[in-house]
């Protein structure tokens, strides 16, 4: 039976959420996801202001946490209503919510946090919604991060390629298909997923506040093409501890943030579009070393970062001999990946099935907390089998 689901993402760069709606429908082993569109709303920059004094290194008030968690289920609830209009009825929506906080002590992950109440989105729309969708995997001993190893699996990942797959958001995380471990099945490669480290969240953060606002990101790469790479700097950056940490392993904006990258500046007076330069050869830096780490033929990419041709131009030069291909050859836009991951994660959940892999986040877990629309909460009665593979199958062409 076909599950029709809205997977809702608003990202770690907080300037737009992001709804993705799909039919799945399973067959044995073999899920087929039909994509039917995305919509993406930009978060109002008085919200943006708002979520920006929440995070590290600033300080806040329960009233404040309060607030924001109203406004944003609020402004979910609107958008997830916009999708139901365009697309037509749903019977779930996923929405992730906005990080505000990720608790990592010792590269161990105590726990999260996600804004944006999902009681305002079942109201609105009538319809059940998963939320919530990290903790789960954290109580089990995951890093309840990066969740998009589980789309990759099914639907990048090869035994025939040693592919990769990659998302440029505020922070780069990858996906890679890798070795099996002492003690597993000779030729059952296990799947492995972590944060590499920055991407959009120092270069956002920099640029918002040496224009004062006026610019919110390196728009088409244009500052980081007139600057120059500081090498010392970029040495300095390197020398980052988190980037040696084995994964399972994530981050976010609790470690790159103001103070940190000021402490690492230090007195260096740079211009902003060398420190742009320097900031784009870190991202491009670690996903190189990532793919001649792991040894990879081909690099999958994703993210808000594939519309910066600076960056994608340096991780060409330094991934030389990977053959770089968009997502879209797997039959989704590189925009609407997570939410089309996090529409896949409700499917898995709606059916009882671990959305996270073992060997990449830590943890495998059935993923979320139900939130009942207008109706009662019916979850299917009958067991359905983990999926193996997905096949991306565009509304004209469906069967």
């Amino acid at each position: 039976m076909t599950l029709r689901v809205a997977g809702m993402m608003s990202g770690t760069s907080y300037d737009a959420v992001d709804v993705a709606v799909a039919d799945f429908d399973q067959d044995g082993e073999l899920l087929t996801c039909t994509p039917l569109g995305m919509i993406s709303r930009a978060v109002a920059p008085e919200l943006r202001a708002r979520i920006s004094e929440l995070l590290p290194p600033n300080g806040t008030s329960i009233e404040q946490v309060c607030r924001l968690d109203t406004e944003l289920g609020q402004l979910f609830a609107d958008v997830a209503g916009e999708a139901v209009q365009r697309f037509g009825d749903v019977d779930l929506v996923v929405s992730h919510g906005q990080t505000v906080f990720h608790w990592v002590r010792d590269s161990t992950v105590l726990g999260t946090l996600q804004l944006g109440s999902p009681a305002w989105i079942a109201e609105t729309t009538g319809v059940a919604v998963l939320s919530d969708v990290r903790t789960r995997d954290i109580t089990r001993g995951g890093q309840g991060a990066p969740l998009a190893a589980v789309l990759d699996a099914l639907l990048v990942l090869s035994d025939d390629v040693r592919r990769g797959s990659l998302n440029l958001g505020g922070i780069a995380n990858i996906t890679v298909q890798d070795s099996p471990v002492p003690g597993t099945a000779i030729g059952a490669p296990e799947v492995i997923a972590y944060d590499l480290g920055p991407a959009g969240a120092l270069l956002d953060l920099v640029i918002g506040r040496h224009t004062g606002g006026a610019e919110r990101m390196d728009t088409d790469g244009r500052r980081a093409a007139h600057g120059r790479v500081h090498d010392q700097l970029l040495e300095r950056l390197l020398a980052e501890p988190y980037y040696r940490l084995d994964p399972p392993k994530s981050t976010g904006k609790e470690l790159f943030h103001t103070d940190y990258l000021d402490a690492i500046i230090g007195d260096d007076d740079l211009e902003l579009d060398d420190l742009v330069a320097t900031l784009t050869e870190l991202t491009a830096r670690l996903v190189g070393d990532a793919c001649h780490r792991h040894q990879l033929a081909e690099l999958v990419v994703a993210g808000g970062g594939v519309r910066n041709p600076t960056l994608m131009d340096r991780i060409g030069a330094l991934t030389d001999g990977v053959a770089v291909r968009p997502i879209e050859d797997f039959g989704i836009p590189a925009q609407a990946k997570e939410g089309y991951l996090m529409a896949l994660i409700g499917y898995l959940s709606w059916h009882g099935l671990p959305g996270t892999i073992g060997t990449a986040t830590g943890a495998s877990s059935l993923l979320g907390s139900f939130t009942p629309g207008a109706a009662p909460l019916r979850l299917p009665t009958t067991e359905t089998i983990a999926p193996s593979r997905m096949l991306v199958v565009p509304p004209d062409e469906r069967i």
